[in-house]
Order: C-alpha cells, then structure tokens, then sequence
C-alpha cells in the first residue's frame, strides 16, 4: 500500500508539472508524503508554491473533487485549464454588466460595481453548476440540452452590451442624427397644431392630438367666443327684460287709471282707494318681484360693460397669444431637450438595429461579433461536453453508483434490524399475553373449585341437621 501511494504521488508531480504541493491536496498523496519522509530528507517540505494553490483554486471552479482526481493526477491540467475558461467567461460577463450599468446610469460610477460583482459571482456560479462533472452523464441527454441552452441564452445576455459597446461611435452619432430631427419635427408640428384663432370655433388640424395641442391661459379665440356668448346672452336678457317692462307698464297704466278713483265711506264719510287699487298694486309688486325687473336691469348693464371691455382686450391677446404659444413650444422642446440627456440601452439597441438595417456589411459585423461573445459565453460548457468522457468521470461514475449500492443495502439492513426488533416485540408481547392468559385460567379453575368445595360442604352440614332433626 505504501509503494502504490508513492508510485502514485511520483506520476501526479511529473504529469502536472507541479511539486508535491498539489499531491497533498488529497489523503492519499498526504499519505505518501508520510511514507517517503525518512527518504527524501529535507528536499519535502511543508511549504507549498503559489503555482499549486491558484491551480487549485482554478480547478474548484469546475467542481472536481480533489482527493479523487489525485487519482489520476495526469487530467489535472485539463480541469486547470477549464476552471480558467470558467474564470475568463465571468471576466467577459463582469465587463459587460459594467458596460451596461454605466450606459444605464449615463455615466462611470461607482454604484456600477455593485451590479457588476453580483452579475460575475452569477455567472462564475452557474457556469462551475453546468461544467460539474456528473455520474452516469452521458447516459441523460436531456440535462446536456438544458445547460446548454442554459449556456447560450446567458451568452447572448452577456454579448449584447459588448456589443454596443463595440459600436458605441456609430450608434451615438445615430442617436444624435434622429434626436435632432426628432425636435425639428416637433417644432413644426406645435406651429402648425396651435396656430392663432381668428373665429369663435377652432378647428383642430389634422393629425394633432394632445400631445401637439397645447394649453393656454387665455386664446382670442376663447375671447371671441366668451364674447359672442356673451352678446347672446345679454341679447335673450335684453328680450327678457323689454318684454318684462311692456307688461309692467301696463300693469302700472291699469294702477294709475283705477287709483285715481276714489269712494266714499257711508260711515265715516271719508274717501279712500278702492279695492280694485289695492289688488293691482299688489299685482305690481308681485310681478316685479317674481320676474326680479330690477335685477335684471341691473344685469344687462353689467353684461353691457363687459361686451365693451371684452371687444376692447380681444384686439390687444392677439398680440399676446403670439408670445405665449412661442414660450410655450419653447418650454416643450426644452422638456424634449431634457429626456434626450442620456442615452439609454434601449435607443442603443434600436439605433444598432436601424445601422445593421441600412448596410449589409455592417448587419453581418453585428452578427459576427455577437456570434463570437456568444460562443465565448458558452466555452466553459462545450469545453466540457465536446471533450468527451475522462477518466475522472468514469470513476466519479463509479463511485457514485458505489455509493448508491452501499446506501441501498445500507438502508436493507437498517430495514431488516428494524423488522427484527418490531418481530421480537411482537414475540414478547405475545409471550406476556399467554403468561397473562394462563394466569387468568389457572385462577379461575382455583376460584371454581373452591366454591363447589364450600357447596359441599353446605350440603353436608344440611344433611347432617336433617338427620339429627328426624332422630329428635
């Protein structure tokens, strides 16, 4: 057993290149560095070089088990160099998510880092998920499908920011282009959605929804039509009142004539107006106060005055409206202006798209770019499914299946001592129940002897005083 473990610690330094640090990574080269201290003297050392430990720590990155690749020592530099794929992937995905933090923030910033970090233990984590080596994997195509497509919806997340960081030149230019043209067109469609009311009813031109449409505080327009409004209904009032007036006045005429009449009073011999006086004066001041005469006299020379003050501002809000519609297109352009700042991922994007559009030589660079972070996205996996079965996966296979039976019988035995113990169980318990039983028979039997030896006895003495009665 010792000359194996040296054999084996011997063909893991020569194979990997590597002193006996990486050896006692296992307990089996531990083993055999024990074995072989009283040999080597003071060449073995407890002290391991830095070459060792970062290859370790690229191979954790594949999820290998150490004590068992110790095994076969000569596939160490295969997973070293796979666990550095997998590192290099998650530098592609940090650098990615820092380019996408930064166009989304519209600057550098720290901030961005926090993203970034996150995004690299993500992907680093996932991606050592798919390349672990699993038992018995190329017996189940379906978990191979899965990471793989795993694999490239990942890449093509990760190659799209790269991607338009590749073409950031072209696509700024692009956006400013558009952008321009995007405040030339709005300019023209607030002029022409707003132009000067000149009649009490605008028409809305075509094509022009609120979002051209603009508010104003006070148009001529609306002047004019508060204004005919106003006629109209200083006209209606006006009707009103000269109709109340007309019969008013004939009302006052019918008082006048009957209240110049007077009677006299037979009792008093005193003059006085006569009913019919009373009844129409009060017919007076009961129109008056029902059709408000008054009031709306008053009325209609306020509704006057402001027909003579409104046509008075009507000439002079043309001028002011002018002034007014100019600030306020210039207000909605410098809002327009204001959400043009940065340039976010996804007017990148539809720039990108509208490049590789125009230009066949440029749609097929997009693509070759994306293709090749895509492929590079998905490198740790076919790394590891297009170079076939190794040796270390058939012995993981091994001692997975190993492990399998062990724990199969493992858990028969623990089932049939299990059973055993329930069985003696039931035995003891049947035991005590017949103990149990027995005791309960063997007490009834003594019970019912003793009584039918305490019936005899009765009969006997009641023979006996029978006896003894018939000789008296």
């Amino acid at each position: 057993m010792t000359d194996f473990r040296t054999n084996h610690v011997t063909v893991s330094d020569t194979t990997d290149g590597q002193s006996t640090g990486d050896g006692a990574a296992s307990r089996t080269a531990n083993a055999g560095a024990t074995d072989r201290a009283a040999g080597d003297g003071p060449a073995r050392t407890t002290r391991r070089p830095v070459g060792p430990d970062a290859a370790r720590g690229l191979r954790a990155l594949t999820g290998v088990d150490e004590e068992l690749l110790a095994k076969v020592g000569y596939e160490r530099s295969k997973y070293t160099a796979l666990g550095g794929v997998v590192l290099g992937t998650s530098v592609i995905a940090a650098f990615s998510m820092w380019n996408f933090a930064t166009e989304a923030l519209g600057r550098v910033s720290v901030v961005a880092l926090v993203p970034t970090v996150i995004w690299m233990l993500f992907v680093l984590n996932l991606d050592r998920w798919l390349v672990t080596p699993q038992p018995n994997a190329r017996r189940r195509v379906g978990p191979l499908v899965m990471r793989l497509l795993i694999a490239l919806m990942l890449g093509v997340v990760i190659a799209e920011p790269l991607v338009l960081r590749i073409f950031q030149t072209a696509i700024e230019e692009r956006v400013a282009d558009e952008r321009t043209d995007v405040i030339d067109q709005l300019r023209t469609n607030l002029v022409r959605c707003n132009p000067v009311p000149s009649t009490t009813q605008t028409v809305t031109p075509e094509r022009c929804d609120r979002t051209y449409v603009l508010s104003f505080g006070a148009t001529p327009g609306e002047r004019a039509e508060e204004l005919t409004a106003l006629r109209s209904d200083a006209g209606a009032l006006q009707k009103r009142v000269d109709r109340d007036s007309t019969r008013l006045e004939a009302i006052d005429s019918e008082v006048r004539d009957e209240c110049r009449r007077l009677v006299r009073i037979a009792a008093t011999g005193l003059y006085q107006r006569t009913s019919e006086c009373l009844r129409l004066r009060d017919k007076a001041q009961d129109y008056r106060n029902t059709h408000r005469t008054s009031e709306n006299e008053k009325r209609l020379a306020g509704m006057n005055s402001r027909v003579s003050k409104i046509e008075g501002e009507l000439t002079t809000s043309r001028g002011a409206f002018l002034k007014t519609r100019a600030d306020g297109i210039e207000r909605r352009l410098a809002e327009e202006r204001a959400k043009q700042k940065e340039i976010g991922v996804l007017e990148r994007i539809r720039a990108l798209d509208e490049l590789a559009s125009g230009n066949p030589v440029l749609f097929v660079g997009i693509w070759l770019v994306r293709v090749l972070f895509v492929l590079l996205d998905v490198l740790p996996v076919l790394v590891k499914y297009l170079s076939g079965e190794t040796a270390y996966d058939r012995m993981l296979t091994s001692e997975s299946n190993s492990a399998v039976k062990i724990h199969g019988e493992e858990v028969r035995i623990a089932e049939r001592r299990a059973m055993a113990k329930l069985e003696i169980a039931q035995d003891t318990i049947e035991q005590e129940v017949r103990r149990h039983r027995a005791e309960s028979e063997a007490a009834f039997r003594e019970h019912t002897a003793a009584m039918n030896i305490r019936v005899r006895q009765a009969v006997n003495t009641l023979e006996d005083e029978i006896r003894r009665s018939s000789t008296v």
